[in-house]
């Protein structure tokens, strides 16, 4: 085969979380593994769901979400689609302006990323606002078919707030939301790093709590390929993924966070300082100005068995798209999130053995407000659940 033949397109976000294809093609990983991997930076999860739908990109760094709604026909521009492995746990945050903030604060809000504590508040703070006849506040999200979507809106609704009625959520690329926060244009915003670290160094946003708190260990980003693609060439796919997974766990060593840094930061990739950075890769969040938190756990990467979807997980996101209203639920729809967030393709490119992965595939979800998530039972959850 020729180089060409080895080459593989990859469409990114500039994000933390694109780290693992971003160190594959930058440390080697994908060469070793007879793989040409190029980069191609986009600026919105929309343009990634275009150019995957018209084959501009093999593959990409996809929220993980994206795959289930494409293979549903939930989107605009649809296709069926297999998450084959996670490239990221946790690493979004909720952060809102400074004078939100303020007020969470006046509303007994401890400060604190539980997610309880400002959930609380920022109903008493909504509450407040609509007997003053205030507008809602508008938080922004990074595509309606997100994990910070529905992180978002399972926030709100614990605390008693109706995502639907109480307050307005707008959809703006990751990379703008921390100048929309600044210029006014947003109240908050949920999003990956480094734009929550952004806001918060540039004085003009405050950390009230992360995905690490919401649904702790929990995928964010997949790497998304079209059903096609991964079927018409499995030896190149194994090839991808096996070299995905020594990047992840490259990301993964501590004494290689600097370096990682360093290269998230070129003009090309995030474009931003290594300052930026590191919070989040070290797990030591700057929340508010001059205030670090260790969040174990925050954002993490691995290969192996860590990075392997679970059933379990991409049930939790379609019950999520039936809560709001995207999706109607059926079983037709369950057998086809399965076949997406399938750890089939992983465990063969990684020679994983089934039993290491079937017992993490079906296992209940827990969330902060202590109520769990059944493979088993997603029907009645959906029905149960307020919106």
């Amino acid at each position: 085969m020729t180089s060409k033949n080895h080459q593989v397109v990859a469409g990114f976000i500039p994000l933390l979380d694109s780290a693992v294809l971003v160190a594959a093609a930058h440390c080697g990983f994908a060469q070793v593994e007879g793989i040409d991997l190029k980069l191609v930076r986009e600026t919105s999860w929309a343009n990634i769901r275009d150019r995957m739908y018209v084959g501009h990109f093999d593959v990409a760094h996809m929220l993980a979400p994206m795959p289930i709604a494409s293979s549903l026909s939930l989107m605009s521009l649809s296709v069926p689609m297999r998450a084959p492995m996670v490239l990221g746990l946790g690493g979004n945050a909720i952060t809102v302006t400074n004078a939100v903030a303020a007020e969470l604060i006046d509303a007994a809000w401890n400060g604190s990323i539980d997610p309880s504590s400002s959930g609380n508040a920022l109903n008493l703070v909504v509450r407040n606002r609509a007997k003053s006849k205030m507008a809602p506040l508008r938080f922004g999200v990074v595509h309606p078919f997100s994990g910070h979507a529905y992180e978002l809106r399972y926030w709100l609704a614990a605390a008693g707030i109706s995502p639907e009625h109480d307050v307005e959520i707008r959809v703006l690329p990751p990379s703008f939301m921390a100048d929309a926060l600044g210029t006014g244009q947003i109240d908050g915003y949920c999003v990956g790093e480094p734009w929550n670290t952004a806001a918060v160094l540039a004085g003009t946003g405050r950390i009230v709590t992360c995905k690490q708190a919401i649904w702790p260990d929990s995928p964010e980003k997949v790497l998304g390929v079209t059903e096609r693609w991964a079927l018409s060439d499995p030896d190149r796919l194994d090839a991808l993924i096996r070299s995905l997974a020594k990047a992840a766990d490259w990301c993964a060593q501590t004494d290689n966070l600097k370096e990682l840094a360093t290269i998230l930061s070129h003009y090309d990739i995030l474009n931003c300082p290594p300052a930026q950075c590191l919070p989040a890769l070290s797990n030591n969040m700057q929340l508010t100005s001059g205030e670090n938190t260790k969040i174990p756990g925050f954002l993490s990467f691995g290969g192996g068995v860590c990075a392997a979807p679970q059933m379990s997980q991409g049930y939790w996101f379609y019950s999520q798209m039936v809560r709001w209203g995207q999706a109607s639920f059926s079983d037709a729809d369950l057998e086809t999130v399965a076949k997406v967030f399938d750890y089939a393709l992983i465990s063969r490119a990684l020679n994983l053995k089934p039993e290491q992965l079937e017992a993490a595939a079906c296992a209940p979800l827990l969330f902060f407000d202590e109520k769990s998530f059944s493979v088993d039972a997603v029907a009645e959850y959906v029905t149960n659940s307020p919106n």
